[in-house]
């Protein structure tokens, strides 16, 4: 048995089912930015499952899965656009490489973004991160979430201000502690 055949039976790693399940939303996101109606994105994005997947073994766990997916998807993108040149309200090529470009190269600020919120968050007092979840649950409202906590919808719009401006100080704080050093 070659070593492709063996690759094809080994399933992926339990780490690469859990990136490839995290990152669907994101690469459909990317996938819709770059064509013009949502079915066009399913269809491309399953196309790309199914590379990303068939090229399981080919990715080196520790670098950036999303960037190596979307690069992926970038790929079903123009090829979905090749069989389909002759429709006419399409963007450019030119426009779709930049929007490609473009997110791979904000993917990593998000991600950076992303984990830095998450530790913010684990820093706030415990009522002012009950308060913000319960702000962001789905369907919520702040007047909704005043009633539900008993308090006025003006003194809960007002701590959700404090606590969002505390959120931002903190994730630029640790922004630019993790930042590369440049002499």
């Amino acid at each position: 048995m070659t070593t492709d055949e063996q690759m094809a039976i080994t399933p992926p790693s339990e780490e690469f089912v859990q990136l490839f399940t995290r990152t669907q939303r994101r690469l459909y996101l990317t996938i819709l930015s770059q064509v013009r109606r949502p079915e066009d994105a399913e269809e491309i994005l399953q196309n790309a499952n199914v590379v990303i997947w068939s090229k399981c073994h080919q990715f080196v766990m520790g670098t950036h899965f999303f960037a190596w997916a979307a690069k992926i998807a970038s790929f079903e993108v123009l090829k979905y656009r090749q069989k389909h040149a002759r429709e006419r309200l399409q963007f450019s090529d030119e426009f779709v490489r930049t929007v490609a470009e473009t997110l791979e190269e904000e993917s990593t600020q998000f991600d950076l973004r992303r984990r830095a919120l998450t530790q913010c968050l684990d820093k706030l007092r415990p009522d002012d991160r009950e308060l913000i979840q319960l702000r962001y649950a789905v369907g919520a409202r702040g007047k909704t979430v005043a009633a539900q906590i008993g308090r006025p919808a003006n003194s809960v719009y007002q701590s959700l201000g404090r606590i969002r401006r505390s959120l931002l100080g903190c994730i630029e704080r640790q922004l630019k502690t993790s930042a590369p050093r440049t002499a």
